[in-house]
């Protein structure tokens, strides 16, 4: 801004960048006098945080807005293409309970690590409740009850070593990610941990929660 400026540089070690901005705030804003003319600007890493939070702040729900268009073009009824989306929060559930375990902080690898995540988890959703759907499709759109809930479970069952696959693979590929201690383990670390946490939940839940949820709220109706 066409003035002079003094740089006070300092590293954030074993804490998150937000608490420690907040920290600095408070001191100044208690202790320094600051004289006529004279600003305090916390820029450097945090700068860049904030400036990538904001945009993410906007890709993550357009990315969830689009991925509830396309399943609703693919499946045509709001119940399946809502049933599908709560594959979101399960896999979310177990991303935020890995990040609180291994120690790491909300931040932009860890973000994209749920975006990642999110992808798989309703990819997962779309091959249970397909299977379901073909099987239902079969018996007549299950107007039996009896033969309803048969569908479903068979069509669960069917789907167990695809979904299971499908996450184990992912899993595996990101342990050397997360057991990583080199150069860029810092951004490594929180994106591995969030897919991997978040893929053990997603995968049990998706397993048990998406049967039950259809035989529940979806299958009545077809």
């Amino acid at each position: 801004d066409v003035q002079r400026r003094v740089v006070i540089q300092a590293n954030v070690d074993g804490r998150d960048m937000g608490s420690v901005v907040s920290d600095i705030r408070d001191s100044i804003d208690s202790s320094v006098q600051l004289p006529a003319g004279y600003t305090v600007q916390i820029g450097g890493q945090f700068e860049n945080q904030q400036r990538a939070m904001q945009r993410l702040m906007l890709v993550v729900p357009v990315s969830l807005a689009l991925i509830a268009v396309l399943l609703y073009l693919a499946f045509g009824e709001l119940k399946l293409v809502m049933l599908i989306m709560v594959n979101v929060p399960l896999a979310a559930v177990g991303g935020i309970f890995s990040l609180y375990v291994s120690g790491h902080y909300l931040s932009v690898p860890s973000s994209v690590g749920f975006i990642t995540l999110f992808g798989v988890g309703v990819l997962n959703g779309v091959v249970m409740v397909e299977s379901i759907n073909q099987r239902l499709g079969n018996q007549g759109g299950g107007a039996n009850t009896q033969n309803a809930i048969d569908a479903i479970k068979d069509g669960a069952r069917s789907r167990l070593r695809p979904v299971l696959m499908t996450a184990l693979t992912s899993a595996l590929g990101l342990l050397p990610m997360l057991m990583s201690n080199g150069l860029g383990a810092e951004i490594q670390k929180p994106l591995a941990a969030v897919i991997v946490g978040g893929l053990v939940t997603c995968t049990l839940l998706t397993l048990v929660v998406l049967p039950v949820l259809y035989a529940r709220f979806v299958s009545h109706s077809r």
